[in-house]
């Protein structure tokens, strides 16, 4: 029974890892009008982050036995580093709160190893460290790509899509977001599956074949808002922009899917997309806090995982009811703080607008 319910948390993982990361990656496809029916766009990202998934083994042995001992994991305790990524993944949702899905499961597994002492400090390094770097490449490329691709407008205005250019490039658009599709798969995958591998409930062949089989279908039936919003955000981009943040985005997070890490597709497209934006507009487009909103869900993503997972343990599998009851008050205690200091803030905000007192 437990290993039927860790199958099928796992499994519903995937389906909304297709829905959230992977379907945004034909965002700029579908925002230009490069692919304007919603449902080709939906069965393009599908069909490309299966066949990404595919190639996602490295990531999936990673996920399973990297950052734990594998002899630790049992059907348990898979069940809790995914149900805690899930409610994790859920809360935010409900908070409106963008989370990076690698960030979560890493993050759920990390508060594991916690609690029973296990650890590989060293890898873990490695991953966040590439949590930082990735991004940040990914700006830099970006940024420096951004500046040829204006001088190449200016120049050729074509190229911005009119006449005769703008059918070669919507099609470098469209492959260039199947691209991204894939790297998603081949990242992502490993965030529901991986788990299963470790606990030995499953082989990696399997998994990825499945797994990717779940993303895919969650892209498809779920996908379509996120593709909405993801298309309206980036409509301010031109064909050639469009295609330089996917290939930026998809090629790095490939490389490091060859090496078996787990990197947030999402940050890492964000990244490229802040490169193109400065490249274009100057640096007062950091003005707008996005990097802000970067930097607290490289930090909220982890953190909130690991805690959930490390609670749920203390509670479920070592019965250490004091430990917990601390843990839950210090986290009712910073939300209280958090929601106390924003609304002293509005009433503030309020009483110089108005002139009055509360």
């Amino acid at each position: 029974m437990l290993t039927i319910a860790a199958f099928a948390i796992a499994f519903f993982f995937a389906m909304n890892i297709g829905a959230s990361g992977t379907a945004a990656a034909m965002g700029p496809a579908y925002g230009s009008g490069a692919v304007p029916n919603k449902r080709i766009a939906m069965l393009l990202v599908g069909v490309f982050a299966f066949l990404g998934a595919l190639a996602g083994g490295e990531v999936v042995r990673t996920i399973g036995s990297g950052i734990i001992p594998a002899d630790i994991v049992d059907v348990e305790l898979v069940i809790i580093i995914l149900a805690s990524a899930c409610l994790t993944l859920f809360i935010a949702n409900l908070l409106g709160i963008p989370l990076s899905t690698s960030e979560v499961v890493v993050g759920a597994i990390v508060g594991a190893g916690i609690a029973y002492q296990a650890l590989y400090f060293d890898k873990l390094l490695v991953i966040v460290s590439f949590w930082v770097i990735v991004p940040v490449v990914a700006f830099i490329v970006a940024y420096l790509a951004g500046h040829l691709v204006n001088k190449a407008e200016k120049k050729w205005p074509l190229l911005t899509g009119k006449g005769k250019w703008r059918k070669p490039l919507v099609i470098l658009l469209i492959v260039c977001g199947c691209l991204e599709a894939f790297a998603a798969g081949m990242n992502n995958v490993a965030n529901a599956v991986g788990p299963l591998v470790g606990a030995g409930l499953i082989d990696v062949r399997t998994a990825v074949l499945f797994g990717g089989a779940f993303v895919a279908l969650g892209a498809l039936l779920l996908g379509g808002k996120v593709l909405e919003t993801n298309g309206k955000k980036i409509t301010r981009l031109s064909l050639l922009q469009g295609s330089t943040v996917s290939i930026t985005g998809g090629g790095l997070v490939i490389v490091a899917s060859l090496f078996g890490l787990p990197v947030p597709l999402t940050q890492v497209t964000t990244g490229a997309i802040v490169g193109i934006g400065t490249a274009k507009n100057g640096f007062r487009l950091w003005q707008k806090g996005i990097l802000k909103q970067i930097a607290k869900v490289w930090v909220v993503s982890p953190v909130f995982s690991l805690v959930m997972s490390y609670g749920l343990i203390l509670l479920f599998r070592q019965a250490d009811y004091y430990t917990f009851f601390v843990i839950f008050s210090v986290f009712l205690a910073t939300i209280g703080s958090i929601s106390l200091y924003i609304q002293v803030k509005t009433e503030r905000r309020t009483t110089y607008d108005e002139g009055g007192g509360i």
